[in-house]
């Protein structure tokens, strides 16, 4: 617990780290849910080979 009021310096890094922490996540987000929905389209899988005579 600080005893001392913060730095206004501290407020402006906290909020622009929010802002870069938020960014982050929702990019996230984003590449998690293509990769469900690319995964989950049923074109994803091992080819099968077909045996020609």
């Amino acid at each position: 617990m600080s005893l001392r009021k913060s730095h206004e310096l501290h407020q402006r890094r906290f909020g622009r780290n929010l802002g870069v922490g938020l960014v982050l996540a929702v990019f996230i987000v984003i590449i998690f849910g293509l990769t469900i929905v690319k995964v989950s389209g049923g074109d994803f899988g091992a080819p099968t080979q077909e045996v020609q005579d």
